[in-house]
C-alpha cells in the first residue's frame, strides 16, 4: 500500500504512554458507563486507540491527516455520550474545529506533494527548500495543527468539550489526542522546517506560550466547576509545552528534555485529575468546587489521588512535573530569556493556587450535606495509579530520556541530562 510505519524511542513513548493510560481508563471506564452507553463507547474507544497508535508509527504526512481524522471523529462521538446539551454543543463545537484543523493540514500537504512528489517524510527531508509553495504549506499546516492542539487563543473549543464530556473521554482527550497533533507538529519541525530557518515559529510558539500559561491558569483560578478548572489547566499546561518547543528551535538542546518530560508528566497527572473528577460527579453528583462535602474523609483514594496530580502539575520537588520544569527553567536561563523564566514561575503560583482551592473545599462540610453513591475500586484506584506515576517518574529521568533517544529522532547528540 506505499505506507512506511516508523518507530524511534520518541514514537516508542507515545505508543507506551497511549497503551499505559489505555489500559487504565479500559478499567475505570468498566465500571463508569451503563451497559445502554457502553454499547456505543467500546467500539469508538478502540477505534480512536487504534488511530492513536497508527499515529504515532507513521513516517509519512498524509498518513498523519488520515490518522488525525480518525481519531479525530471518534473522540467527537465519545464526547456526546452523556448526551447533554452541554456536551452536544461542545461536541459540534469540537467537530467543527477538528474538521477546519484537519482541512488546513490537508492543503498543507497537497502543495508539498504537488512540489515534491512525495509525502514520505525521509524523502521531503532530503528535497526541500526555502519556497514560497513551502512556507505556504508550513503556515497551513502549522495553524491546522495548532488549532488542534487548542493553544492560545485557539483554544475555545477546548473547555466547553472536555468539561462536558464523560469523565474517562475528557482523560483521553487532555493525556492523548492534542499530544498526537504536538507530535506531528514536532516531527514536521524536526525534519522539514527547521532546516529553512526557524525564527517565525521560535517567536510565534514563544508568544502564544506564554499567553497560554496566564490566561489558562487565571482562567482556571476563576471556575467554580472542577471539570472546567481542570480544562483551562490544560491550557495553560500547553502553554508549557510551546515555551519548551521555542526554546528547542532556538537552539537550546536540553529543551527538548523539557519537552518530553512535560509531554509525560501532564498526560498522567492529568487523565488522573478526570479520572477524579468523574468519581466526584458520580459520589456528588455534581462538580460544584464549593460544594464539595467533606471528601477528604469521604472518598480519601480519590482526594489523594488528585493531590499528587496536583504536585505534578504545580511542579513540586520529586515529581515529573518538576523534573519537566527544571529542565526547562535551565533552558530559559541558558537562552537568557528572562520572561520565560518570569512566566513559568508566575504559573507555577496560579497553578498552586487553583489546587490548594480544590483541596481546600474537599477538606470542608458542604452548606448543604448530602449522601454519595458508593464508587467501585477499580474507579478509585486507577486515578491513583496514574497520579503516583506522575511523582514516581521524577526518579527515572536519565532510563526515560535515553529510551527516547533511541534512534536520536532530535538529530541532537548529547542531549542527555
Amino acid at each position: 500500500m506505499g505506507i512506511n510505519l516508523y518507530v524511534d524511542g520518541l514514537s516508542l513513548l507515545m505508543l507506551g504512554l497511549t497503551a499505559l493510560i489505555g489500559v487504565l481508563v479500559t478499567l475505570y471506564s468498566t465500571k463508569y458507563f451503563t451497559q445502554e452507553s457502553s454499547i456505543l463507547f467500546w467500539p469508538l474507544y478502540l477505534f480512536m486507540t487504534a488511530g492513536l497508535n497508527a499515529l504515532f508509527l507513521s513516517q509519512d504526512i498524509f498518513n498523519f491527516y488520515v490518522t488525525l481524522e480518525l481519531i479525530g471523529l471518534a473522540s467527537v462521538a465519545l464526547s456526546t455520550l452523556s448526551s447533554t446539551k452541554e456536551a452536544l454543543t461542545g461536541a459540534m463545537r469540537y467537530l467543527l474545529v477538528t474538521l477546519a484543523g484537519s482541512l488546513a493540514y490537508l492543503l498543507g500537504v497537497a502543495l508539498l506533494y504537488h512540489g515534491f512528489g512525495s509525502v514520505d517524510i525521509s524523502i521531503l527531508s532530503q528535497k526541500i527548500e526555502s519556497t514560497p509553495v513551502v512556507w505556504a504549506a508550513m503556515g497551513l499546516m502549522s495553524a491546522g495543527l495548532l488549532l488542534k492542539s487548542a493553544l492560545f487563543p485557539f483554544h475555545f473549543w477546548l473547555p466547553p468539550a472536555h468539561a462536558n464530556a464523560p469523565a474517562p473521554i475528557s482523560a483521553i482527550l487532555s493525556a492523548l489526542i492534542i499530544k498526537a497533533s504536538i507530535y506531528i507538529q514536532l516531527r514536521l519541525v524536526l525534519y522539514l522546517f527547521m532546516p529553512l530557518g526557524d525564527i517565525y515559529l521560535e517567536v510565534l510558539f514563544g508568544v502564544l506560550g506564554t499567553m497560554a500559561i496566564v490566561w489558562g491558569s487565571v482562567q482556571a483560578l476563576l471556575q467554580t466547576r472542577l471539570k472546567l478548572l481542570i480544562a483551562y489547566s490544560t491550557v495553560a499546561q500547553i502553554g508549557y509545552i510551546f515555551i519548551a518547543f521555542s526554546l528547542a528551535i532556538g537552539g537550546v538542546p536540553i529543551a527538548w528534555n523539557a519537552l518530553v518530560y512535560l509531554i509525560l508528566s501532564h498526560a498522567l497527572a492529568k487523565s488522573a485529575m478526570f479520572l477524579v473528577a468523574g468519581n466526584l460527579l458520580h459520589f456528588c453528583g455534581h462538580d460544584r468546587i464549593t460544594d464539595l462535602d467533606r471528601l477528604a474523609q469521604r472518598l480519601p483514594l480519590s482526594i489523594t489521588a488528585f493531590a499528587l496530580a496536583g504536585v505534578s502539575i504545580i511542579g513540586l520537588p520529586i515529581s515529573g512535573g518538576f523534573i519537566a520544569k527544571w529542565f526547562l527553567l535551565e533552558a530559559a536561563l541558558i537562552d537568557e530569556n528572562w520572561i520565560f523564566i518570569l512566566v513559568i514561575l508566575v504559573g507555577g503560583l496560579l497553578a498552586a493556587a487553583y489546587i490548594f482551592k480544590v483541596l481546600g473545599f474537599a477538606f470542608t462540610k458542604a452548606p448543604q450535606s448530602h449522601e454519595g453513591e458508593m464508587l467501585s475500586p477499580y474507579m478509585e484506584f486507577t486515578p491513583l495509579i496514574l497520579a503516583i506515576l506522575s511523582i514516581v517518574i521524577g526518579f527515572f529521568a536519565i532510563p526515560i530520556l535515553s529510551l527516547v533517544e533511541i534512534g536520536n529522532p532530535f538529530n541532537i547528540a548529547g542531549v542527555r541530562p
